[in-house]
């Protein structure tokens, strides 16, 4: 509307298919890589894992915490929250409840995994990131593995710390054997898919890193082996696309949206003018610091405001900003994931609150003993991004 107003009638056509020509790589990469993880988990891909990390907690609060946590990440590669709760509570909620253990702290730990896992390239914040900056994804998230390697163990020390104080307060572990029998594998089908699936995952996730070839296009191959191998019938094949098409359109709609809106706004300048007007504001002193300032507003930013709002209204504009003072888009689209442990806490996250219903927890009161976690988090991936040097500190 502001462009047809702005007289931009005849060019408007243009500057929304430069915009989606923009977008089309990161579009693309999450709509097959939905497919890939969700294909996986209908096909079982994690319930022998989760049979045999049930198995080997035995009763104990620091095995069962970090049984929860090795599980939650292992599920977290399809980018969703939701799934890692609905699957690690199936397998897990049953003995937190004859234990008696901590329920929050359970929602705290799932929550930090679930701010991490959000992260990954085909998962929402990365990918907006990428899109609304123009940068290419996986040369974005690459050297960002280090950093987020550092908040899994994180992570897990907190697993271990919870544990230990939840043994203590409940004067050791409690025999689970007679509840490992609603545990097991019914599918029949963990012999050589189960295999296969998880084969054929690593080689994908080397595959990536190594930058073999495009990322869209490893996830468009790899889903379809998934598809293939695990669905071989024909009718069960378009059966899986129709189940998983709903969260697939609408994480793939939002991106071309963005792009169209994106192409808009840098083509009729409107990103250009709010640009010099940022910088006029921001004080001069503050320019070489810009990714640093970045990555410390996105803590509280992103979780007063949607990831769609700060990643494509905002971003754009300090990505400008800091770009006159020799910051590059790529190292502030790695600065502004920085709140994003603690943006998994936003009211405006829909799957925080599957998790809180599921655990039968007040809302405000999870927030209030999640958020020091969570904030720990987004401290130690700025610390360790730092000293990596994935985005700088200042520029001189």
């Amino acid at each position: 509307m502001f462009a047809l107003i702005g007289g931009f009638q005849a060019e408007l056509g243009k500057y929304i298919l430069d915009g989606l020509r923009m977008v089309a790589p990161n579009g693309v990469l999450m709509i097959f890589a939905m497919l890939y993880f969700l294909t996986m988990t209908e096909a079982g891909m994690f319930d022998p894992l989760v049979t045999r990390i049930v198995g080997a907690v035995r009763g104990d609060p620091v095995r069962i915490f970090i049984g929860t946590v090795a599980l939650a990440f292992f599920v977290a590669l399809d980018g969703d929250g939701a799934t890692i709760y609905m699957i690690v509570l199936s397998a897990f909620l049953p003995i937190y409840k004859r234990l008696g253990l901590s329920l929050p702290m359970v929602c705290c730990l799932l929550l930090q995994v679930a701010g991490l896992g959000n992260m990954v390239p085909w998962g929402g914040p990365t990918a907006r990131a990428a899109t609304a900056l123009h940068v290419d994804v996986g040369e974005m998230f690459v050297p960002m593995l280090p950093a987020l390697a550092a908040c899994m163990v994180w992570t897990f020390v907190l697993a271990w710390l919870f544990g230990r104080r939840e043994r203590a307060r409940l004067g050791g572990a409690i025999d689970l054997n007679g509840h490992f029998a609603d545990h097991q594998d019914h599918r029949g089908d963990s012999g050589w898919r189960f295999i296969f699936n998880w084969v054929l995952t690593i080689a994908l996730i080397l595959a990536l890193c190594l930058e073999v070839l495009p990322l869209s296009y490893l996830f468009m191959i790899a889903a379809c082996l998934a598809l293939v191998v695990n669905f071989p019938s024909l009718k069960e094949q378009p059966a899986q696309l129709e189940l998983h098409a709903p969260p697939i359109l609408a994480v793939s709609s939002l991106i071309f949206a963005a792009g169209v809106f994106t192409g808009v706004l840098t083509g009729t300048g409107m990103a250009d003018a709010v640009a010099q007007g940022l910088l006029k504001v921001i004080p001069d002193a503050f320019g070489p610091y810009m990714a640093a300032i970045t990555a410390l507003i996105s803590i509280p930013v992103t979780w007063l405001v949607s990831n769609d709002v700060f990643y494509f209204g905002i971003m754009p504009i300090l990505a400008q900003t800091a770009q006159a003072h020799g910051i590059t888009a790529i190292e502030m689209a790695r600065a502004s994931l920085v709140g994003q442990p603690v943006h998994i806490l936003s009211p405006l996250v829909a799957s925080t609150y599957l998790v809180v219903s599921m655990l039968k927890l007040d809302y405000a009161e999870n927030q209030r003993f999640t958020l020091r976690w969570s904030l720990m988090n987004c401290v130690i991936l700025l610390v360790v991004s730092l000293l990596t040097g994935i985005f700088p500190l200042f520029v001189r």
